[in-house]
């Protein structure tokens, strides 16, 4: 698999998601077999005004290769300038161009999944970016705006042309946001109308719905957003899966989780500061609980997490209740 020329390692990524593909998720992903990771969506409006805080979103570590900055906008020029900027900000092997965010405060106001309903613009946009920056251009798109604009096929043409080195597209409309379940009949349909590698988004929960996608579109590559919610395992799942004849890999046992939770929890703490890591923690250690013994009351402790002391708490009662053995002391982990 290779975009542009950047040479990929496997047929699964990590998608962008605000408030959750930051550095240290990004490293956990990776370790357990993610081939590209993308940061969170970037303004390409706060780069022109050299806000601080949004080149932090965009810093790579030196082991978070290859990766992609994903910019979001409206105006060529702006986004073009912007995109130069990351590049050579971040170092990132591949700038990506989000046309597919359904989340009011960008599509309201032009930006995302907005722009699918000036084809037109897209492809003004991608030409733009493409000249501003030595490294590919990606795109991530929808399905369309509603049911009465589907034009996933239309704006991949035009981006493609416009010089877009690979697309991704999500199987549901602006209007779906993230129900019902997604087509993937129309990435099927963008694979069969474009050159460039096609990346199937939309409903990869496990190692055989990526399978399936991969089979039943014919896309390059699967990538997965809320499928990783809590489990980087997925990626090790899928690339067994895919890679060594159907291999089927165990759910990872409670004492994995615990694991895994302290290294990344204890990483946002030092990263962020304890009281600001917490609060982050909260909502990842509720994705972490999914499917143990005990899931929903251990996700309403983690709704009101303070310190790692109450973490490592939270921690030793999910193992006990989970292994029948003493707890272990979470604390010395990570």
């Amino acid at each position: 698999m290779k975009i542009g020329n950047v040479e990929l390692t496997g047929q699964v990524c990590l998608a962008p998601m605000a408030g959750v593909t930051d550095g240290i998720y990004r490293a956990i992903c990776r370790r357990f077999g993610a081939a590209l990771c993308t940061t969170e969506m970037v303004s390409s409006r706060a780069i022109e005004y050299n806000y601080n805080k949004t080149f932090e979103l965009m810093r790579l570590a030196d082991d978070d290769h290859p990766a992609a900055v994903q910019l979001f906008g409206n105006e060529p020029l702006i986004l073009a300038r912007a995109a130069a900027k990351a590049r050579e900000f971040s170092g990132a092997e591949i700038i990506d161009i989000n046309m597919g965010c359904p989340v009011p405060k960008v599509a309201g106001n032009g930006c995302g999944s907005a722009l699918m309903l000036n084809p037109s613009l897209c492809g003004a946009i991608v030409r733009s970016v493409k000249s501003a920056v030595d490294v590919p251009v990606t795109v991530k798109i929808r399905k369309g705006w509603d049911d009465q604009h589907v034009n996933a096929v239309e704006v991949a043409k035009i981006c493609e042309e416009a010089g877009a080195d690979a697309i991704c597209v999500h199987g549901r409309t602006r209007a779906q946001m993230y129900q019902p379940s997604a087509d993937w009949d129309i990435i099927r349909a963008v694979k069969q109308a474009v050159q460039v590698p096609v990346i199937g988004n939309g409903d990869v929960t496990d190692a055989q719905s990526a399978a399936l996608m991969l089979q039943q579109t014919g896309c390059d590559m699967v990538m997965v957003g809320r499928g990783a919610l809590g489990d980087p395992w997925i990626f090790q799942q899928i690339n067994a899966y895919l890679t060594d004849g159907c291999r089927i890999l165990p759910p990872p046992t409670a004492a994995q989780r615990i694991v895994v939770i302290r290294k990344h929890i204890g990483a946002l703490c030092e990263v962020k500061g304890e009281e600001h890591g917490m609060r982050e923690a909260r909502k990842h250690v509720g994705w972490y609980m999914k499917g143990l013994r005990g899931a929903a009351d251990f996700r309403r402790r983690a709704g009101s997490l303070s310190t790692l002391s109450e973490l490592d708490a939270l921690l030793a009662d999910v193992y006990r209740e989970n292994s029948g053995e003493p707890p272990q002391d979470t604390s010395r982990v990570g």
